[in-house]
């Protein structure tokens, strides 16, 4: 049977929202799911300030309107709605010129009935910037649906130019009132049983850092993050959140799509697949799963770190007890006896290729997988 792209990997999903769709995507894939959540969409429904800006906004129709999120585009009218402003709220942006950061925020805008004037080529916020800077903005009322952050930079700027402008509230992102999920991803992270970590926006990246400083891990979490775990971004804004926490090369679509992340990251952790053949006999290893004919195991960590590490080194190449320990276990001094409890069970967990580490007396091991299997 062909192995999935995600089979023998262990993905953390820091999502509220859309989480178990985010999950089932990966499972089909054949990923491990664990779930961290690292952020709390806070919808304002009841918030005297998201009722205050809905009625300015009726009663002062826009000439311009920014629309950041799909979410937060929807919400606002659904919000309206309920409290029976629905339709006068659609009067009043329906004139207006709406220029939406992307497709789903265009598509939420449409939904609602709103034509779209203008969207952004880059999808970020730099994008729309560059379209409101090329209007003659003075005198001009200019309305911004918020993410959830607050933009201060962007309403300073427009203001800059002239206009008057209005911001309105819809959610605001905050930490989940319960960290102990995300705290057991950033432990996973660590240690290295968890191979990749998806996130959904740069606040949610910005979470995560916040919850691991709190537990004192933020520098280890960086760590793993650029040493193994791959951090997963669902596109270029996130991207820039993930490297501003020092995240040095996190991945990401060009267009900011789940599906699209979720595709990046399978094509990512496929390429890690190696196949290794001894005559007649094959050995494939993805992620912890080691697959040998019909036979099927999943390495520890441990085991994993140790079979990687000697796979990786230069053929015929002997790999020391003190590297080995160093890397795994934090310090050269740690006693060897664990090491070499580790290799045992690794060779039972590669069975009939079991024999191709060899013990290289007074000196360490070495993977040797150019002779035939035992």
């Amino acid at each position: 049977m062909a192995l999935r792209p995600l089979e023998g990997f262990v993905v953390g999903v820091t999502a509220d929202r859309r989480s178990a769709e985010q999950a089932e995507l990966l499972e089909r894939r054949g990923a491990s799911v664990v779930h961290g959540p690292t952020i709390r969409t806070l919808y304002l429904a009841s918030d005297d300030d998201l009722r205050k800006a809905t009625e300015e906004v009726i009663d002062a129709p826009p000439d311009y309107l920014v629309a950041t999120t799909g979410i937060g585009v929807r919400a606002w009218f659904e919000t309206a709605a309920s409290w029976g402003l629905g339709d006068q709220l659609l009067a009043s942006l329906g004139p207006a010129k709406a220029v939406a950061r992307g497709p789903k925020a265009g598509a939420a805008l449409q939904a609602a009935g709103v034509a779209v004037w203008a969207r952004s080529p880059t999808e970020q916020l730099d994008g729309l910037v560059e379209i409101l800077v090329g209007e003659d903005l003075e005198g001009q009322r200019v309305v911004i649906q918020e993410d959830g952050a607050p933009r201060p930079e962007l309403e300073d700027l427009l203001a800059g130019l002239g206009a008057s402008v209005l911001r309105v509230p819809v959610y605001r992102w905050r930490l989940p009132e319960d960290h102990s999920l995300a705290l057991r991803l950033i432990d996973g992270a660590v240690d290295g049983s968890v191979d990749a970590i998806t996130f959904t926006s740069a606040p949610a990246v910005h979470n995560l850092f916040a919850m691991a400083r709190s537990a004192g891990v933020d520098q280890s979490l960086r760590h793993a993050c650029n040493n193994g775990v791959v951090a997963t971004c669902v596109g270029p804004v996130c991207a820039e959140g993930a490297r501003a926490e020092g995240i040095t090369a996190p991945i990401a679509p060009d267009l900011g799509r789940l599906g699209l992340m979720i595709r990046v990251l399978s094509n990512h952790l496929e390429g890690q697949r190696r196949t290794y053949r001894r005559e007649e006999r094959e050995l494939t290893v993805q992620g912890a799963l080691v697959v040998s004919g019909e036979d099927r195991a999943v390495f520890t960590p441990k085991e994993r770190m140790v079979f990687e590490v000697l796979a990786a080194a230069p053929p015929g190449a002997v790999v020391s007890r003190a590297a080995l320990l160093e890397r795994g276990w934090g310090s050269a001094a740690t006693d060897a006896h664990v090491l070499e409890v580790t290799v045992g069970r690794l060779r039972r967990r590669l069975g009939l290729f079991g024999a191709a580490i060899a013990v290289v007396p007074g000196r360490g091991y070495r993977l040797d997988l150019s002779g035939p299997p035992a």
